[in-house]
Parts: structure tokens; sequence; C-alpha cells
């Protein structure tokens, strides 16, 4: 009786999450198939970079709780590796131009929080706009050219291995993983971003302060994306202003594929890692199968379309049953 009900029980949580059944899907789908897939080093190289668009998952999630969405994460986490880069190469220490580059950061969430809580606008035409501004000026900083890192332990940050094998970008992400866990599950911070996504008008109702800590999830946002822009140009060792052009768009669609809607109030960071992951994978499995740049962009369009319509569809579905 016992094993049944496990049983159930498991069944019930693979149909709620169905970005794990898309990953059982895709390792099943591989074993078929002669390639690299299942190695060490090729799994290894799948959660680093993973690492980086799970970052800025973190910061994304907490806006998409309170019924928003940051597609301006790319060109903070461009802007962010530029800065860092040019301040490092100017004879900078290291750690004032990384605070430089997460203030830059914050800045930008400071700016996309005005005008989307304080203003009222739209947060999809906001920071998608402010995403295109930031890339325009890193373009003008970079020449458009990339630029390299003349300051080598620059490197040490991003590529150092924990035991040899394990890329220490991983460490990051489990511990700010656990930290964003921790805030949203046990703070009251943390259940107000579901009380606002829920119905934003009740919480502030309720006495809960929604402009700011709807206003402060921007902020939480940009400084993400930052981070994962010095962990991405430590990484590669350089900057360059193409860095993160369709970054904002699989980020956010990553997250709702993990669980975390648009209409707000519902999700989590795991769920949005663990969507994230299923775009990364997905990518991994088409380069290990051969598929072309061009069919690869095709299929992630295709699958971001459908994601959008479906959460559409359920945001729909929930204002009818209101």
């Amino acid at each position: 009786m016992d094993t049944k009900r496990v049983f159930i029980k498991a069944k019930q949580v693979l149909l709620k999450q169905k970005a794990v059944l898309a990953i059982l899907a895709m390792l099943i789908l591989m074993l078929f198939f002669n390639t690299q897939f299942y190695s060490v080093y090729n799994w290894m190289n799948v959660f680093r970079s993973a690492t980086v668009q799970g970052i800025i998952a973190m910061g994304v999630t907490m806006t998409v709780l309170c019924a928003a969405c940051d597609l301006s994460v790319g060109g903070i986490m461009c802007l962010s590796g530029v800065i860092t880069v040019l301040m490092i190469n100017s004879g900078m220490p290291i750690a004032v131009a990384c605070l430089c580059a997460l203030l830059a950061g914050a800045a930008v969430g400071l700016v996309n929080g005005f005008l989307v809580v304080h203003q009222r606008t739209e947060p999809f035409i906001i920071t998608l706009g402010m995403g295109t501004l930031l890339k325009g000026i890193c373009q003008q900083l970079t020449d458009a050219h990339p630029i390299a890192c003349t300051n080598m332990e620059f490197m040490k940050i991003s590529n150092t291995k924990i035991f040899g094998h394990i890329p220490i970008l991983v460490l990051y992400m489990a511990i700010i993983l656990v930290i964003f866990f921790c805030v949203l599950r046990f703070t009251t911070y943390g259940r107000n971003c579901y009380a606002i996504g829920g119905n934003y008008d009740v919480a502030k109702y309720s006495g809960i302060n929604t402009v700011m800590i709807k206003w402060s999830t921007f902020v939480i946002s940009g400084v993400m994306a930052a981070l994962a822009g010095i962990l991405l140009s430590s990484r590669m060792n350089s900057a360059s202003s193409v860095y993160g052009d369709n970054t904002g768009m699989l980020v956010n669609c990553g997250v709702v594929i993990g669980g975390t809607s648009f209409a707000g109030g519902i999700g989590g960071v795991v769920q949005s890692f663990i969507g994230v992951f299923v775009l990364q994978l997905m990518s991994n499995c088409m380069d290990c199968l051969g598929i072309g740049a061009y069919v690869q962009q095709l299929l992630q369009g295709i699958i971001i379309v459908l994601i959008l319509g479906f959460d559409c569809f359920g945001r729909l579905r929930k204002r009818e049953h209101v």
C-alpha cells in the first residue's frame, strides 16, 4: 500500500513538473545515438553553461513571481562584463571593478522598477527597450569589438575547478540557489512576493508595501544579471557587445518552463533553474546530434512561442476561475 502511494505521489509530481519529464525524455532519447553526450566532460560543460543563465534566472524569478518580467537582463549582463574588463584594464583592482559592475546592474534595475512599478508601464516593453539601449551602449564602449582582459587573475574567478573536475561556477550557482530558496520559503519578504503576484490589490490592502517590494525585485534581478556578466566575462577572459543577445528571452522562457508563471504568485527558484537547464540540455543535445545552428534557432523559437502561448492560456483560465 505504501509503495502504491509513493508511486502515485511520484506520478503526480512528474505530471506537475513537466520540465522534469522533458529532461527524462531527452536523457532516454540520447541513449539511442552514438555521441559523447554521456561523457563527464560534456556534463560538466552543460552544468557550467547552465550556471550563468541559472544565476540570472534567480533574479528574474523574483520579478515573475510579482507578475512582471525582466527582458533587460541580457543587456545588463553584457554591460557589467564590459564595465568590469574596461576598469580592470585601466588599472582598477578586480574587486572594485566587480563592485562597480554590480552597482551598475542595481542602477538599471532601479530605473526598470521606477518605470514599471511607480509609473505603471508595461514591463515587457520597458525592459525590452532597456535591454536594447544597454546593448547599444556596450557597442559604443567596445566599438563593437571583443575586449580581452589584461589581468590573468580575473580568469581564475570562473575557471577554477573544485576537486579537479567540478567547475567553481557550479558552486556559485548552488550557493545562490540556496540563498534565494531560503528567502522565498522562510522570510516575510518572500511570502509577500507570492502575495503580490497572487493578487496585487489584496496584498496592497493587507498592508504589504507592494510598490517597494515589487520595485526591489527589479533591483535584485539587475544585480544577479550583473553578477552573471562578471562571471561570463571571467570565464571567457573578455567582454563583448554580442554577449547576451538572446539571454533575456531564453531565461524568462526557461523560468516559465520550470513552472513559474507570468501570471505571478506561482513557482520558485528551483523550478526556474530546472526550466533553464531544460533549454541548455536541449541545446547540448542538438549540438551532440550535429544539428545546425539555424535549425536550433528555429526549434528554440517554436518552443518559446508555444511556452508563451500556453502561459497566456493558463492566465486566461485563472481569470475565468476567479
